[in-house]
């Protein structure tokens, strides 16, 4: 996965899902990206992949959902990636411990989140579907142009 094309790699992980689901009819998906993707520092990159494969595994094997909805927004003060599903909804006992018994899904997507300094929000209400926000600063989120040109600089010179 390239450092700019998060979409494509969440959008294939998700109907690579999909294709295996046994639910009837299959979700429809659609994947949405606002704003000029930008170059992800490869931690950032990854972090939100994972965080965000895991709320899709979710949103494809539990919600029940018609509609699956995911959309990157890249801006000047954030990188925010948002999933939502018009499913089922998570149980609220599920949802103020972040897990279920033998489940660790929001859990583990909210340490991702903390880990490349971000933040990730669950909304969700029986039979209305379930939104998952992952907002991370533009500061930590975004590789610098700098940096770039240097590796290719020293790549060049060598």
């Amino acid at each position: 996965m390239s450092t700019t094309d998060l979409a494509g790699a969440i959008g294939n992980f998700a109907r690579e899902m999909l294709s295996g689901s046994v639910q009837e009819p299959v979700p429809e998906l659609r994947v949405q990206v606002e704003g000029a993707p930008k170059a992800l520092n490869h931690a950032v990159r990854d972090e939100a992949y994972r965080a965000s494969a895991e709320a899709l595994r979710n949103a494809i094997r539990h919600a029940h959902a018609h509609r699956i909805e995911v959309e990157i927004r890249y801006d000047e003060h954030h990188l925010r990636i948002r999933i939502r599903d018009d499913g089922k909804g998570i149980d609220p006992g599920v949802l103020s411990h972040d897990h279920s018994v033998g489940h660790w899904g929001l859990r583990g997507m909210k340490e991702r989140a903390k880990l490349v300094g971000g933040t990730l929000e669950v909304w969700s209400q029986l039979d209305s579907g379930t939104e998952i926000e992952l907002v991370i600063p533009a500061s930590g989120a975004y590789a610098k142009a700098d940096a770039h040109r240097s590796l290719l600089h020293r790549l060049w010179r060598s």
